[in-house]
This record gives C-alpha cells, structure tokens and sequence, in this order.
C-alpha cells in the first residue's frame, strides 16, 4: 500500500505547521511553509489569496472552504471594509487573537504583540454553545481532533491559544512573540501612531497604526479608561493542573462539571470529615492537564495551614509571604483524590510557566469592569481608535464560565466598530454605538443570546436578542474623543465639541423650563429655539407670566420691544442665570450669523 506521506516540502510544512504543540514551532513551521511556496507575509493584502492558489494540497482545501464561507460575508465586504487602517493588538491571548481575526477578514493590516514567547496556561476554559460552534466555523478541528468531541464543552487556554495563532497566521496576521509593549508614542513630524516597545531596535516600533486594541489583560489598561470595581463577599479560589498521561484508567474517570455545596451537601460533609476540606464547589475537567477549580472557605485553609495568618483584606490573606505553597499542594491533592474517588492514584502536579507545580489560590471578591470600552485619541491631526477587549475589559466570574464567552463576544463588537471606522463613520457616532452595545455585555447568558449560532456575525443584531444600538447619544460620548488642545486647529474643534457639551444639556433645561411656563397660552406652542418664537406670541407668553403689569396677553413683541433690544435684554432678569447665559450665547451667535449672511 502506498504510502500517505506528502512528499511535496510544502505540503509536509503545512503538516507540522497545523500538528505543532508549541508556539515557537507554530511559527517556526509557518516560516518553512512561506519560503516553500516563495510567499512574502509582508504583502498582506495578496498573502492569503497567494497562500490558498499555491498550496494546492488536499488536507489544506477543507480549510480554505471553512475560511472562505466567513470571509464570503457581507459584513466584510471581500475583505475590503478596512483596507486602509492599520491596526496593532497588545496580548496573544484567545482574545486577542480571535479580535485579530477579525480584523484581518475586514481586509486590515494587523499586527499582534505578545510579550512571552511561549503558550503555558494549563487552566480550563467552560464553552458556551456559541462559542463551539464560532470555533467549529474557523476550523477548529481542523487543527485540534478532539475539538468538544461528543458532549464536551471545554478546552485548555494553551490548546485554544494554538489553535486561534493558526488561523490568525493563515489569515495574513503578523504576530511577534517576545516584545514587550512600554506605551503609546503621539505623532511627531510625518510619523503617526507607533509603539514604544522592547527591543527598542524590533520591527515593531517602526510599524504606524490608527487602530490599538488592548487584549493584555486587567494588568495593563490604556490611559483614558477608569475601570468599576465590583466587591462581594469574599471567595477563595484554587486551581490546581495534574499531569495526564493519557491511560485508559484515566479516561475512564467522570469529569465534574460543577458541584455545588447547596446541591450535594452530603457530598461535601463527607470531604470535610474525611480530609478537613470545607469548600463551596468544585469543579473538574479532563484536557491536555487532569484540571481542578473550587471555592474554599477561609476557616479551612487556616486550618489546614494553607493560610498562615488572618487578616481582614484580602490582598493581605493572599499574599505570597502568608500562603505555604507546600499545604497548598496537599490541599489540592487531597481535594482532587478525594473527588474523583481515587481513580487518578498518581497526581503529580503539572508545570506552570515558571516551571513550578501548577496550583494558585487567588481572591475573586473584587472584580473590575471598564467604565468604557473605546475611545479616539487625536494628536497632529492624527486620529487613533483605542479599544478594550478580554480581561482589560470585563474581568471575567470564572464559575460561571463567562469569561471566554464574553471575551468572544466584545471581539466580534469591537471589530464591529472597527469597520464603522474604516468605513469612515463619525468618531462621536461610532464611540456611541459601541458603548450602547457594550451596556448589554455584563448581562449576557447562554440563554439570552440569539439561538441561531450559524447566522452570528461582527453585527451585534445577530446576536443579542434586545440591543439598542443607539441607547446612548453622541453628546455622551464627548468625553471619550480626546484632542490635543496644543494644536490650534484642534482647539477649535475642542471648542466646539465643549460648546455643543454645554449647549446640549443646557439647551434641553431651557426648553422645558419656556415649555412649562408658556403652557396655556393661546397659539403658543414652544418645541425649539427657531419658528417657536418667530411670531413673538411665544416671548409674549413668558414675560406676561413674570411681569404680567408690563404686557397683555393681546401684544405682539414688536409693539413691545425696541428694534435694538435683544432677547436676552428683554427678558432681564425674569430667567434664571443659567438660562440668561444660553439664552444670551444663543442670540448672540445668530446675531452674529446674520451679519455675516447681510455683508
């Protein structure tokens, strides 16, 4: 029988290239594969229709379909909405990567950075049914076999990491592991945006962008977002990652999809008389690593020694110096030996990216939550949309496996927007329609979210049953387009933007305070500041409810005020001082209006 092997180079790149269990060898094998088919990834705009027209490999083609089909949808416009922006990603997490996907089917240039050069995070991540089968429509399987096989719905961080940087390099992404990103640079001279990063001399620094997005999580945020904290009672969590060896014993181990003290009481009181563990819930999953999650209570790990000292904040009880890492490990052990029924005899701790064993406990009591999830930054005429997605967004409530889910969800919002702005929709616009959307995020479940999975797109129409995209009105998004007031064009529009701040809501105050004091009167019917006051019934109406001896009901303005008189002058002191104030801005610059319409 023949053998099955390729024996054309390229074809046997692209099959250690989608085998590869390693970040560097992902890219490693990537690298081959380009030179084989002689492709440069530095012409992003022809680099995947070159890639799909030179790998003409039979193991490649159920690929390309599952990529075409996504790329085929009118949200992206034969990946042309965005061809003209450049857009630079901090993080190469799942986030991260699954935005830059995005991105790249809208036809932009992108460039993701990534500060460690390799994918380590052992932890088990929950799947909601959207998530399966946005992952199924990418080729997930193609790249990983057991892919939520049968009823699973979970995967490693790690796994889904190497799965998403294949894709992304498929798609034309540029990803650099091992740079550090250190800030933002304002434009100087001809230069626009770039990124200050490590190595100085790297690639990277010189590379201008007018989109970033910060997928780096909740340690590194932007300046100009303030971020919410959420505080509950306080709840201590352990993961802790075991070595799988992959034996038909272990196989045969049932997975704990999540127990809960309130529905297994008994479950738990055995575990605290038998080992002195008092937990809350716990949960186990089986992947690339035998993974363990559970709540402990405080009073346990104290007496278990895992907790040295109490104290009453919890950044104090969690600290390094008042954890004993080796009660830790016991604790975990025992907990999981004693869950699974001791069918996984030999738990020997898998290793974390510190190449330690892989157990954490850690405090999710606080919780914090972005106040904004865009803005644009304008220097030199310059402008730079700044987004938020992932951990840096909304940190994530990991029982209730929202994290991945929601972490997908502001993604595909943020790519969303990012094609309003290629498509060259206002700033103020586009900022407001993505807070409005960003408003329903913390609510969402698997059970208010669209049902038809398949027909999800970047439209968030396709997937939130009940949003209002225009919720929240461009007067309330001021705040978040920043300019620089050095710039003496962008003072004026600073000005402006200021003016049309306080005109707003002040013009709105004024309006129904002339409203409320104009009820009643005959042919006065005040709903503007323009053909409301033409006839001067209407000013009639609000000097003859404060000054009632001055004018009849009968008078007309005309008879009533001299030529030169102002609006602001007649009515004196009758308005409150706010109101004399837009009152008198108002009639000043239409004053000023018609005189330059007359010269």
């Amino acid at each position: 029988m023949a053998s099955l092997d390729p024996v054309n180079p390229a074809h046997a790149a692209f099959d250690r290239f989608v085998q590869a269990q390693d970040c560097k060898d992902v890219q490693r094998h990537f690298d081959e594969l380009c030179q084989q088919l002689d492709i440069d990834r530095k012409d992003f705009q022809s680099f995947c229709s070159e890639l799909k027209e030179r790998l003409n490999y039979w193991r490649a083609k159920a690929l390309w379909t599952k990529l075409d089909k996504r790329a085929s949808h009118p949200d992206y416009q034969q990946r042309k909405a965005c061809t003209k922006n450049k857009c630079l990603i901090l993080g190469a997490g799942p986030c991260g990567l699954r935005t830059a996907i995005e991105l790249s089917l809208l036809g932009a240039r992108v460039v993701v950075l990534e500060k460690r050069e390799t994918f380590s995070r052992n932890n088990v991540l929950h799947l909601w049914p959207f998530t399966i089968c946005d992952l199924r429509g990418l080729g997930a399987k193609k790249f990983y076999g057991k892919f939520c096989t049968s009823s699973l719905d979970h995967i490693s961080i790690r796994q889904l990491q190497l799965i998403l940087l294949k894709m992304s390099l498929l798609l034309g992404v540029e990803i650099h592991t091992g740079v550090e990103f250190q800030g933002l640079l304002e434009p100087s001279g001809e230069k626009g945006w770039t990124a200050k990063v490590l190595p100085e001399t790297h690639p990277a620094s010189a590379y201008q962008f007018d989109v970033f997005i910060s997928a780096g999580g909740g340690k590194f945020v932007p300046e100009g977002f303030k971020h919410k904290e959420l505080r509950g009672k306080l709840a201590i969590g352990i993961t802790a990652n075991f070595v799988n060896r992959c034996t038909a014993a272990e196989a045969q181990v049932a997975e704990i999809s999540g127990v809960a003290r309130i529905y297994n009481q008994k479950f738990f009181q055995d575990l605290l008389t038998e080992t002195g563990i008092d937990l809350e819930n716990i949960v186990y999953y089986k992947d690339d690593t035998h993974y363990f999650v559970m709540t402990a209570k405080k009073m346990s790990l104290l007496k278990k020694g895992v907790i040295k000292q109490d104290f009453n904040e919890a950044e104090d009880l969690l600290a390094a110096a008042n954890v004993d890492q080796e009660a830790l490990r016991r604790y975990a052990r025992d907990a999981a030996h004693f869950s699974t029924g001791g069918k996984l005899p030999e738990l020997q701790f898998a290793q974390n990216h510190a190449r330690q064993p892989d157990v954490a406990v850690f405090d999710f009591t606080c919780m914090q939550r972005a106040e904004n999830a865009s803005l644009v930054r304008e220097r030199r005429g310059k402008k730079l949309l700044t987004a938020l997605v992932g951990d840096c967004l909304v940190e994530p409530f990991w029982p209730l496996g929202t994290g991945i889910a929601r972490g997908f969800l502001a993604a595909l919002d943020t790519a969303w927007m990012v094609r309003s702005w290629g498509l060259g929709v206002p700033p103020l616009k586009l900022l407001a329609e993505r807070e409005s959307i960003y408003q329903v995020l913390s609510q969402t479940t698997p059970e208010n979210t669209g049902k038809n999975y398949a027909a999800y797109s970047i439209d968030p129409k396709t997937r939130y049953q009940r949003v209002n995209l225009a919720s929240i009105q461009s007067s309330q998004v001021q705040h978040l387009y920043i300019v620089d007031k050095s710039n003496p064009s962008s003072k004026k529009q600073n000005n402006r933007r200021s003016y049309a701040r306080q005109d707003s809501g002040g013009s709105e105050e004024l309006l129904k305070w002339c409203q409320k004091h104009t009820a009643g009167y005959d042919d006065v019917d005040v709903t503007d500041f323009t053909n409301s006051w033409r006839s001067g019934l209407a000013l009639c109406a609000l000097i003859h409810r404060f000054r009632p001896r001055l004018i009849s009901r009968a008078q007309r303005l005309p008879d009533f005020i001299p030529a030169s008189s102002s609006l602001a002058d007649a009515l004196g002191d009758l308005l409150p001082q706010h109101a004399q104030a837009q009152l008198s801005a108002k009639t000043q610059g239409e004053s000023g209006s018609r005189k330059g319409a007359n010269e």
